[in-house]
């Protein structure tokens, strides 16, 4: 064979390379469409069934010189580029992302400046027992110059014989301690029916882990003008974490705070395992402030300044964790909360190490 039949040879092979790109492209675009239709119909974007129809067909149709093995391995790879494609497209669209939004999200909340840069706190109570118990803990956390105050007057429990908060009352309460000591509380809705009651009492509605994908909860707290503190459920991918609060702002409520409080895995030396790299994962992919909630992840009085420490090195916006006047009484979650002494020894101990990072 002589140079130029060679030469000739591949420019044909340039050519065809050059037609194969442009129909790969133009599959990719097709792709593209057929994703966003399963967007709005709230359609799996992978359908293995089809995807086999497909292989099928194109191995019918193959007359060599590749075996249908290989044919199937390189059209395997270009349906796999094709569907993370549609998943960026989706990413990209979703109101949280980072790639919506470039800038920060900050939530106001009463003075506080969530997601300015600066840590910030929300510390309190498991459950609302009394206004005396509250008082203590807000009277604490109220020396220390803060202003966030958490309390549960919904607990939902694994158990139904556990003390299950004090409702409607217990919001009362937590009002009646914002206006004396000048805080602003948050506290968790459970019942979508409840938020419109609630919104008199609180400053924040937080949406707890087993509720995170409680559809029509989120959509609720998406329909008013309220901050939404969105716990990441207990066993959810950081994906579905993020479209949780996707239900939120698709409502028209912007104003949403993430928090990672720890996941179930098969580890049991901790109540629960802190994803810590979930932070700066959170941070890169949504404009959203992130918190981390110390006490639900470890369940353990001795570990939550050390991963508080973590939280704030890795980026975190703020933390949250439990302040019970005398936690041996505490009728929930006993075991994992402070008692004022050791409250004002860990916000010493991390006001001292406290070295946000800016991502």
């Amino acid at each position: 064979m002589s140079n130029q039949e060679l030469d000739q040879l591949r420019q044909q092979v340039d050519e065809m390379n050059l037609e194969i790109l442009k129909l790969v492209n133009d599959r990719a675009r097709l792709v593209q469409e057929i994703g966003k239709v399963k967007e709005k119909q709230g359609v799996n974007r992978y359908d293995p069934l089809r995807e086999r129809d497909m292989l099928n067909l194109i191995k019918q149709h193959n007359d060599g010189p590749f075996e249908n093995s290989t044919i199937e391995h390189m059209f395997k790879q270009i349906f796999k580029a094709a569907l993370e494609l549609q998943e960026d497209d989706h990413r990209k669209a979703l109101l949280v992302s980072r790639k919506k939004k470039a800038e920060d999200t900050i939530v106001e909340i009463k003075g506080e400046k969530i997601g300015d840069g600066n840590p910030h706190f929300v510390f309190g109570p498991c459950a609302v027992e009394s206004y005396e118990q509250v008082a203590a803990v807000a009277q604490s956390i109220k020396s220390k110059g803060l202003k966030l105050l958490r309390g549960g007057a919904f607990k939902p429990r694994t158990s139904p014989y556990d003390f299950q908060g004090l409702g409607i009352e217990g919001l009362k309460i937590l009002k009646r301690i914002a206006d004396d000591f000048d805080m602003a509380v948050v506290s968790e809705i459970v019942n979508p029916a409840d938020i419109e009651h609630a919104l008199e009492y609180i400053d924040v509605i937080q949406i707890g882990a087993r509720n995170m994908q409680n559809f029509e909860l989120l959509k609720a707290a998406g329909a008013v003008n309220k901050p939404v503190l969105l716990k990441r459920g207990l066993a959810a991918t950081i994906d579905e974490f993020i479209n949780a609060a996707e239900y939120i702002m698709a409502q028209g409520n912007g104003q949403i705070i993430l928090c990672e409080r720890g996941i179930r895995t098969y580890e049991r030396a901790t109540r629960n395992t802190l994803d810590i790299s979930a932070v700066p994962i959170l941070k890169q992919e949504t404009h959203l402030p992130v918190f981390v909630d110390v006490t639900h992840s470890t369940g353990r009085r001795d570990l939550l300044l050390p991963t508080a420490k973590a939280a704030l090195a890795i980026g975190a916006d703020g933390v949250m964790a439990e302040v019970h006047p005398d936690p041996a009484v505490a009728l929930s979650d006993s075991a994992q909360q402070m008692d004022l002494e050791q409250f004002d020894e860990f916000y010493r101990s991390l006001l001292s190490s406290a070295h946000p990072v800016k991502l």
